[in-house]
């Protein structure tokens, strides 16, 4: 058996004290993102995929439970996310990421590591895509950055 989850996440530039942080990597940029915790989309949209499949929703109430209690960490957010799905094996994580800046590109090795790393799978079971949306849309105009990840489960 096995299946298909979808999870979004977007955040707008804004906060020249905080650290980029994307899928557990930090990039030089002059801001982060706005957002409760660090604001990593990536994560938040893996956690969101996750959560799509085990119907327990880990942003949003619980996650600023723990920004409340001073757990901003999101690799924190998807390891609760993780273990909801108990029973089941990752089998691939496909994510799209679309900005103008930073550019990904560059770190998408070093991305699929660390996810790889987080989730306890194989790098070469994530894909990683990243567009500048040719200007048409906030993110692809420097504002933020959106997130779409795909990831696939069978049961164990």
């Amino acid at each position: 058996m096995t299946k298909t989850g979808i999870g979004q996440d977007s955040h707008a530039f804004g906060n020249k004290d905080k650290a980029l942080i994307l899928g557990g990597v930090v990039f030089e940029h002059p801001q982060g993102l706005k957002g409760n915790s660090d604001a990593d989309v990536i994560l938040h949209s893996i956690t969101n995929a996750i959560s799509s499949i085990t119907g327990v929703n880990i942003l949003g109430a619980k996650a600023d439970e723990l920004c409340q209690q001073g757990i901003t960490d999101s690799a924190q957010y998807l390891k609760l996310a993780l273990s909801d799905l108990a029973d089941w094996q990752i089998e691939h994580i496909a994510i799209a990421i679309e900005c103008l800046v930073p550019k990904i590109t560059p770190k998408i090795a070093q991305l699929k590591a660390s996810i790889a790393n987080l989730t306890n799978t194989k790098i070469s079971d994530i894909g990683i895509t990243a567009t500048t949306g040719e200007g048409l849309t906030a993110f692809g105009k420097g504002e933020g950055i959106q997130v779409f990840s795909i990831i696939s489960v069978s049961k164990i």
